[in-house]
């Protein structure tokens, strides 16, 4: 057996919070394994809200990069560490998107006028759309976060990750018919705090497996 696979089947057994707590007295280590742990997940949600797979990877160092210089940011009061990485993850991620909209602006306006209005028509409603989507979906983070622990962390998997029933009970360790009850539980009490908008605002359809 190679210290490398000893070395992964070390850190597989050490918790989230534990290895946020050695990343707080300055082990790279901790780091490396929280980034073997969820790197690819979040390189995942940041390639579909970008359509870009730079972009994406750039979001992914910037993520990992932040929680190494301030890793007491996460608070294991309010959820799970996957919980809030992906919340991190989907923030970056949309606001890069903004941050290409402002450089494609930026150089439209150095183009000629007509050429300009055409590549604002073609590129812009993608863009806003995905901008809109993360407007509206502030009501539902705020929502989350009333729901008890492991069915917010669910449902942030599945409503900011896109990820299916399947994966998210892999991604938390929890069986498939536990997942599905959290998530009708916390789908039942999002309905009730969003009133007649959840049906609008929980966009989860396929990507939760619903």
């Amino acid at each position: 057996m190679t210290r490398a696979h000893d070395r992964s089947s070390n850190s597989d057994r050490i918790s989230d919070a534990e290895l946020v707590e050695r990343l707080t007295r300055g082990s790279s280590g901790a780091l490396e394994d929280l980034y073997d742990r969820y790197g690819r997940p979040a390189y995942s949600l940041a390639r579909r809200i970008l359509a870009d797979a730079g972009l994406a990877e750039d979001v992914v160092q910037e993520v990992f990069m932040a929680l190494w210089r301030q890793p007491e940011r996460f608070d294991t009061t309010r959820g799970s560490f996957s919980s809030w990485l992906t919340a991190m993850t989907h923030h970056k991620a949309v606001d890069a998107v903004r941050r290409e909209e402002a450089l494609r602006r930026r150089r439209s306006r150095a183009a000629d006028e007509d050429e300009s209005l055409i590549s604002t028509a073609a590129a812009g409603p993608d863009i806003d759309d995905q901008v809109i989507s993360s407007v509206r979906g502030d009501g539902v983070r705020r929502a989350l976060l009333e729901l008890p622990e492991v069915q917010r962390e669910a449902l942030t998997l599945a409503y900011f990750g896109g990820y299916t029933q399947r994966e998210v009970a892999a991604l938390t360790g929890a069986p498939l018919g536990t997942v599905k009850t959290r998530m009708l539980a916390g789908m039942r009490r999002l309905k009730e705090a969003l009133g007649g908008s959840a049906s609008n605002q929980l966009a989860l359809g396929e990507g939760a497996g619903l």
